[in-house]
């Protein structure tokens, strides 16, 4: 195929669109951004001027002070030195957006990190219809499958009710930014007090400026270390980074866990060292992929980071153009489970295992299961209250 003339193209700064002479995420200072979320992989410092989701403006501007930006809101259109731009709800997390450009007669969309199924945090990803689809693959393999999220959350207030009842803490770790608030959004907020580290706390802020309902939290840094007793029964909600450090000795007696999508994979939580485990991603799995990327009706596709190679191979096998970009994507919150992995294993060896685990899987997986049409894949892992811990491998 001619790509000459294509709409977005890689250069080395980031996703960029020659006839509208802006940049998508880019990962290099440049004059024009359109950002598609305000993750630190996808939203950086040094650029010149910055465009992004109305609903997300004051998360970006909390990540990133002092930036130049300007907020569209979802469907408004913006032309940009004749290309038509508008964004669209990506529903990743608050503010999550898809780039849709269109000039000359054709239409391509970026779709930035994306998950299709309903959260309260954000507005719910809505498939747009494009010729070219240039899309994530975080979770682009048939052994990512998410249970329903009221199951999840079930278990999550499960597992804090227990140890309320027994006098204990529940600390829980999670993203700081997105994560977090769905977490405190999903769980049962009369089952206790919630305190939240100081990482996570001031985007509680920017999420209730923007009219997203959260339960009541207090910062765990405004109660004294030696009052242990103020944190029995509470749930405390913390960035993975926290994990094994000495700030968790405040809590006294306490049960820890982890919430990730990547503790699908067997054998997460052992080494996460964490009591229990709950399988929660703000990506889309694989059947959410596929059926996000089917929706636009795009005949070409175009993958940026994750499990590249299996999402290229489904795509093609149905008969689509398919292909990828190399690009930095990915960071942010691989970052975050390597800051916590550093203290309790060495990294090289998680990777490792990591990578025998899934190659394992994938090996256990017919044909057919990658191709998307048999489910029972689906029951690789055991169930997500015992197969749980995260441990994330680099896509």
């Amino acid at each position: 195929m001619d790509t000459a003339n294509d709409l977005i193209v890689l250069r080395p700064e980031g996703l960029y669109c020659p006839p509208g002479n802006f940049y998508i995420d880019p990962w290099r200072p440049v004059e024009r951004a359109i950002i598609t979320h305000a993750h630190a992989d996808h939203a950086r410092l040094g650029h010149a001027k910055y465009l992004t989701a109305e609903t997300g403006i004051g998360v970006l501007r909390s990540r990133l002070p002092g930036i130049d930006a300007q907020g569209l809101a979802y469907g408004a259109h913006l032309v940009i030195e004749g290309v038509d731009v508008s964004l669209h709800p990506a529903g990743h997390v608050l503010g999550s957006a898809q780039v849709r450009v269109e000039h000359g007669g054709r239409v391509w969309v970026a779709s930035g990190d994306y998950k299709v199924e309903p959260d309260p945090t954000c507005a719910r990803f809505e498939p747009v219809r494009c010729d070219t689809f240039i899309t994530e693959s975080t979770f682009g393999l048939p052994i990512y499958r998410w249970d329903p999220a009221a199951e999840i959350f079930g278990g999550i207030d499960a597992w804090w009710r227990h140890n309320a009842a027994q006098g204990r803490a529940s600390v829980l770790f999670c993203y700081s930014f997105g994560k977090a608030q769905r977490v405190l959004a999903g769980v049962d907020r009369a089952i206790g007090p919630i305190f939240c580290h100081g990482a996570v706390e001031p985007l509680n802020r920017a999420y209730r400026e923007a009219g997203v309902d959260l339960p009541a939290t207090r910062f765990v840094g405004d109660i004294a270390a030696r009052d242990k007793a103020e944190f029995k029964g509470a749930l405390i909600v913390a960035p993975p980074s926290a994990a094994g450090s000495t700030w968790m000795r405040r809590f006294g007696d306490y049960s820890d866990a982890f919430a990730s999508g990547w503790m699908r994979v067997r054998g997460s939580r052992r080494r996460r060292n964490v009591d229990r485990g709950f399988v929660l991603s703000d990506h889309a799995d694989w059947p959410g992929l596929q059926s996000a990327i089917r929706a636009t009706g795009a005949q070409r596709v175009i993958v940026t980071h994750g499990y590249i190679e299996p999402l290229v191979r489904w795509l093609t096998e149905q008969g689509l153009d398919a292909g990828s970009f190399s690009t930095e994507y990915g960071d942010d919150a691989i970052e975050a489970d390597i800051q916590s992995d550093n203290q309790i294993n060495n990294p090289s060896d998680i990777q490792a295992n990591i990578k025998a685990e899934i190659e394992a899987n994938i090996e256990a997986n017919t044909e057919t299961n990658i191709q998307g049409n048999n489910q029972a894949d689906s029951q690789t892992d055991a169930p997500s209250d015992t197969t749980i811990a995260p441990a994330r491998s680099a896509p």
